[in-house]
Formats: structure tokens, sequence, C-alpha cells
């Protein structure tokens, strides 16, 4: 169902993750090159598993218990993205490899603050449907 909250929030998450890292970089390197997600295959296989995650869960709205699975495990997959990036800016003495950082760090934020609002509204839909089932 295309007109619930929570496949907006889903969306949103899948913009986060699917489409904004080809838009910003990662890091910009002490060189003056932008570091992206392709760069690096890691990155790759994490934003993509967690865009089509976010994509499957839209269209899964008739299983709101998987739905809400797959909606943890999209926020545990970004948790280990951001580590990844914080290990790797953290990492790195001082100036040697990154001298400026992109927005694109903060997408696997983004997508955790949306996956968990979406999770919120399918919690509350599964709520719903169960009081409903009490009354009959």
């Amino acid at each position: 169902m295309i007109q619930r909250i929570q496949t907006i929030f889903l969306f949103i998450a899948f913009i986060a993750s699917g489409v904004m890292p080809f838009v910003f970089s990662l890091w910009t390197l002490d060189n003056g090159k932008e570091f992206y997600f392709l760069d690096n295959l890691a990155y790759i296989v994490l934003f993509i598993f967690s865009a089509t995650l976010s994509i499957v869960s839209i269209f899964s709205y008739k299983k709101r218990k998987n739905q809400f699975v797959m909606g943890r495990l999209n926020i545990i997959l970004n948790f280990i993205l951001l580590g990844l990036f914080v290990f790797r800016l953290l990492n790195l003495s001082g100036e040697a490899q990154v001298s400026e950082k992109g927005i694109a760090v903060f997408l696997p934020i983004i997508s955790i603050v949306f996956l968990s609002l979406a999770n919120r509204a399918i919690k509350k839909d599964e709520d719903r449907v169960k009081s409903a089932d009490r009354l009959r």
C-alpha cells in the first residue's frame, strides 16, 4: 500500500542509500580527488544491499512482520556502514589522506533515522491489526 507513511519513510531511506551516494562524495583526498563509494567494494556492497532491502521492504507490505525484520536488518547494515566510515576517517593520521569529509558520510545516519520511523509505523499498524482481531 503506497499510501502508508512507512512507505514514504522507506522510500526516503532508499533515496539516501541508493541514489545520494552517486551524487555526493564521501571525502576529498589531499590531492584534490574526490572519493566516491564506487572506489571501494565494501561500500558498494553495503549501499546496494541497503537500497535493495528498502525497496523489497516497500513491496512486502502484506507481511508486516517480515517488513519489520527487514527494517531492523537494514538499520544494522547502516550501522556497519557508518562504523566503516568512522573507522576509515579516524584511522588515518591527520591530513595524510583525507583533507575534507563529504556529506555522503552522513547518509547512513539519515537512513537509520527514516528506517526507525518506518519501523515505528509498521509496529503501530501491527498493533492496530492485533487489536482489531481481539474484537472479533
